[in-house]
């Protein structure tokens, strides 16, 4: 499952991080790194960007930048 598709309230784990050059590495930069707790918590209106909270902060991304997030939905 990747970071899109993740429905809001739900918590992920994130897996890996795909993306090419720059763009992996602003993921990387922006602490959307593996092991790394995850959740949906906004979607937009017109459905991009969305917010996640992860690291006690919250962080807008591109849905397109979203589906390069691979994720694992956990339990709590």
């Amino acid at each position: 499952m990747t970071l899109d598709q993740l429905p809001i309230g739900k918590t992920a784990v994130i897996r890996a991080v795909g993306g090419e050059g720059i763009l992996r590495c602003r993921l990387l930069d922006m602490g959307i790194i593996p092991k790394t707790r995850v959740m949906v918590q906004k979607i937009a209106p017109m459905g991009d960007p969305i917010e996640i909270r992860l690291r006690d902060y919250e962080l807008s991304i591109r849905v397109e930048d979203a589906r390069n997030i691979e994720v694992e939905v956990t339990e709590e």
